[in-house]
């Protein structure tokens, strides 16, 4: 009988391949900016992590198939050595997906049997670090998705990835404000299973009174921002912000489209019409701090999204993911007309205004797997809940997501905060 490890380990692997089946050889080398990464070298590099921090530490007598893989699939651990420059990822013909495909058999095989290998002196080390790999190739998924679509929509062709229902539109939903008292509350991870180590410690914090909103700015709500010029007045931008504004020449949100007069959006489905309930998304975090000033709000701190997810999680209100990479529709859904928040854990990853940094106490992992999150705390702002592109097993109030405020290729959105007076 397979344990629930090994199990969660194929099933999870299995699928980071069938999101490929929609494409063809050409599709997985493509890379249409520095900041993203071909389909092929996804596969790769989620084996190079079982390979490099399992297999050749805790299996004697593991071999490579190919040594080479050690730099061209290292992502950026300095511990380990020398890295292929990301910005040429695409240029890898060699291997080919058929081989690359060869190297996962490989890495599999040998971690089936070290999963099995139930007298291991490290067997506890294992389990935890491969539990980490299954997250990390978790998070490779939802990568696979945000990469590919900003590859396609490099095509004038405008590439459908797969083909699904479109969901029609809807009247929008009303948007409510919830309050939250001033107070000492408790942040981070605290229970049984796993988080990542940017989750922890947990520690107390101090939040002000506030009001957060329901859902998420629609695509209709942000049209005003839009229609009132708000990428023309400097008055609304940070000033990095309004720099990217000039510099990029943005106008819109990511994936906007116009064509003879009628508002569209690309999609992972295709070139759609643009719903006016669905929630706006692709945009950056400065766009949603211009946006919420323009709006009379403000983006949330992590301490009060996570404070008000909490309290939602446990509240007979809460309603529970029901998008992801699990439910074959890779685009945000519109709210609907009930109470409690919506829109926590799914649709889009929600822009915070609070900069990516360690908890109180935070401490890395030794070694070079202490670099998976702790390095990047520098720069980079946090959003919080989950988009329609995630694992929902993944998504809990305390993960924390984090990009520089000037990316829009992430399925990421906005939801408001207002101070409440003391």
């Amino acid at each position: 009988m397979k344990s629930a490890i090994e199990q969660l380990y194929r099933t999870t692997r299995a699928q980071s391949e069938s999101l490929c089946a929609p494409l063809n050889d050409e599709d997985c080398t493509l890379q249409a900016a520095d900041f993203v990464s071909p389909p092929k070298w996804h596969l790769a590099h989620t084996s190079w992590f079982f390979e490099t921090f399992l297999l050749k530490p805790f299996m004697p007598g593991y071999c490579s198939p190919d040594t080479r893989y050690e730099v061209l699939f290292n992502s950026y651990y300095n511990g380990i050595g020398e890295q292929f420059p990301r910005p040429q990822r695409g240029l890898l013909s060699r291997p080919t997906m058929a081989q690359v495909l060869d190297y996962r058999r490989h890495v599999d095989s040998a971690m089936v049997s070290l999963l099995t290998t139930s007298d291991h002196p490290e067997r506890a080390a294992i389990m935890t670090r491969t539990e980490l790999g299954v997250e990390h190739e978790r998070q490779h998924q939802e990568l696979f998705f945000t990469d590919i679509k900003y590859s396609l929509a490099v095509n004038p062709l405008l590439p459908t990835y797969l083909a699904a229902p479109w969901t029609e539109q809807a009247e929008l939903a009303t948007t409510q404000w919830h309050s939250y008292a001033a107070g000492l509350v408790e942040i981070g991870f605290d229970g049984t299973g796993f988080c990542f180590d940017n989750e922890l410690p947990r520690h107390k914090a101090f939040v002000g009174s506030f009001e957060l909103a329901n859902r998420l700015v629609s695509n209709s709500e942000y049209q005003q921002f839009v229609d009132d010029n708000g990428y023309q007045r400097p008055e609304l931008w940070l000033s990095d912000g309004w720099s990217a504004v000039t510099t990029r020449g943005w106008q819109a949100p990511q994936y906007w489209l116009e064509q003879d007069g009628e508002a569209l959006e690309y999609t992972l489905h295709g070139v759609q019409p643009r719903q006016a309930d669905t929630p706006v998304c692709h945009v950056s975090g400065y766009e949603a701090d211009a946006y919420a000033r323009w709006a009379g709000a403000r983006l949330p701190t992590e301490q009060e999204w996570e404070l008000a997810a909490q309290e939602a999680q446990t509240a007979t209100t809460h309603h529970a993911n029901t998008s992801g990479i699990d439910s074959g529709h890779y685009h945000p859904r519109a709210a609907r007309h009930r109470s409690g928040l919506q829109q926590l854990f799914s649709e889009c990853w929600q822009w915070t205004q609070s900069a990516y940094g360690p908890y109180p106490g935070f401490s890395p992992s030794p070694g070079a797997i202490g670099e998976y999150n702790g390095k990047f705390m520098s720069n980079q702002w946090v959003l919080r809940g989950g988009s329609c592109v995630s694992k929902a097993e993944q998504l809990r109030p305390t993960y924390r997501n984090f990009f520089y405020p000037q990316d829009r290729w992430q399925f990421s959105g906005i939801r408001l905060a207002r101070n409440l007076s003391e």
